[in-house]
């Protein structure tokens, strides 16, 4: 061992001055946090690495990395982290030498006496990180510019996008005084007594919705289930366009809708045609009853003047939606976000289970929805266990994982009434005179199995199958 140590005399030979760039670096802080890390035993230095951000990739120089990924798939696994069992899991994975050898480890791990400045080398470190990711990020904006094909406008748009993904990286988040919480709670009820009655969230557009959850309120994950084609892409879009288009008295709220199913024309087409009160299959095939060409333009008028932004990206990651939604919130000031829906959005590891990757998806979602103050609408399918069983949909059929409702704060299940199937309502539709307004409408009822601050119960609504659109149960036009 002790020869070991000493031809780590000349430690720094590993590093060629090639290697070397005049980037932002301390070798000194970087061995030191790697030091405090055995030192301490991994439990509280790591803890407070993956709170502060801290990955491999924060280290400039590749021994460092690679001996930082060691150390922390000793800590995952809850194994006791030693020099001992360091050496044997570099060298289990043969990566030993790309650790700059066992003397060079044994350096690392012997450069620290104590671990009291261990806050200060972490916080170091984030800091030169941060910095070489900014000239990074700023090297690339420049030489783009000189040869830059696209717009000033949109160029300008995406520099900024990319300097503001290296300073959201700066925001931590830490315990706040409860004082802050009971003035921000007194606020809340002062609001509510100055406004009786009225909704102080965002409203859904549905009167006995909105009476039962008294809006969408900010920080709060609501899931909508249903099985497939029951109207789930149908109510998020009323929901947004509630927000986007409410009566008079009310404020618009800037919405954001991931669509990972449908595309953005889709959802436009379903929009207008809701608006206009024109049956959308019939316009596809190019008819529609005469004048109502006006209602047309007027809806796309409307839409087009909106506040509401559509990503239609498929195979979005957790973190990747995050992202986007983090950057719509500070560019748009969005204030309800949809996403239709869960199953569609991939895991972040392929190889895990599926029911961990929701679960992962779950609580990322439940996250953004904190950090960006914002509700979020989770459209989510049910299994098929209700349909078997000839009843009512419940929250355990919520598809692939119970974290979903650990995570939700509103469980919103759309189903039809109880003894009501598909092939009755299909018999009654052929039935039906077709001139009839209210001859599309069929019955839905949307369950709320949860809610964390309200009532639970049935709200009866209406849904227009010429217009894919949702109604009040006492409205019928």
């Amino acid at each position: 061992m002790a020869k070991e140590r000493k031809k780590s005399e000349n430690s720094t030979d590993f590093f060629k001055k090639e290697d070397l760039r005049s980037l932002p670096y301390s070798m000194e802080m970087e061995q030191a946090l790697l030091g405090c890390c055995v030192l301490e035993g991994g439990q509280e230095s790591l803890a407070l690495c993956v709170e502060n951000k801290i990955t491999a990739d924060s280290f400039y120089y590749p021994f460092h990395r690679v001996i930082f990924e060691a150390i922390y798939d000793i800590y995952r696994r809850g194994q006791p982290l030693l020099e001992g069992t360091l050496l044997e899991c570099l060298e289990a994975t043969n990566r030993t030498q790309l650790a700059g050898g066992r003397a060079y480890v044994l350096q690392v791990c012997d450069c620290i006496d104590n671990v009291i400045h261990m806050r200060h080398f972490i916080d170091r470190l984030r800091d030169y990180e941060l910095l070489r990711r900014l000239i990074t990020v700023s090297t690339k904006i420049v030489e783009q510019a000189y040869g830059a094909t696209m717009s000033v406008t949109q160029f300008i748009s995406e520099a900024e996008e990319q300097i503001y993904s290296v300073s959201q990286d700066t925001i931590r988040q830490s315990a706040t005084h409860v004082k802050e919480s009971v003035n921000q709670a007194i606020q809340m009820a002062q609001m509510a007594l100055m406004h009786r009655g009225q909704i102080n969230g965002v409203s859904t557009g549905f009167i006995d919705l909105d009476r039962m959850l008294c809006g969408l309120h900010g920080g709060e994950v609501i899931v909508l289930a249903a099985r497939p084609s029951m109207g789930k892409t149908s109510m998020g879009l009323n929901f947004a366009e509630s927000a986007i288009l409410p009566p008079a008295g009310r404020n618009q709220v800037p919405t954001l809708f991931f669509s990972l199913e449908m595309s953005s024309d889709q959802l436009a087409m379903r929009l207008i045609c809701g608006r206009a009160g024109i049956d959308m299959a019939a316009l596809r095939n190019g008819y529609a009853p005469a004048g109502q060409e006006s209602r047309l333009v007027n809806a796309a008028r409307e839409f087009s003047d909106a506040p509401l932004w559509i990503d239609e990206s498929s195979n979005l990651t957790i973190l990747e939606l995050r992202a986007r939604a983090r950057r719509a919130c500070s560019q748009y000031k969005i204030g309800l976000i949809v996403v239709d829906y869960l199953q569609l959005v991939s895991g972040m590891d392929s190889r895990t289970p599926r029911e961990q990757q929701v679960a992962e998806i779950s609580r990322g979602v439940k996250a953004m929805a904190k950090e960006l103050k914002v509700p979020v609408v989770l459209l989510s399918q049910l299994n098929r266990e209700s349909e078997k069983d000839g009843r009512q949909p419940r929250i355990s059929d919520l598809r692939e994982s119970g974290s979903i409702e650990q995570d939700a704060d509103v469980v919103l299940l759309l189903a039809r009434p109880r003894g009501t199937s598909e092939e009755d309502e299909r018999a009654s539709a052929e039935e039906e005179d077709t001139s009839v307004a209210n001859s599309s409408l069929v019955e839905r009822e949307l369950i709320i199995a949860k809610q964390r601050n309200g009532p639970v119960g049935v709200v009866h609504l209406l849904f227009d199958r010429r217009l894919t659109k949702f109604k009040n149960h006492a409205i019928r036009e």
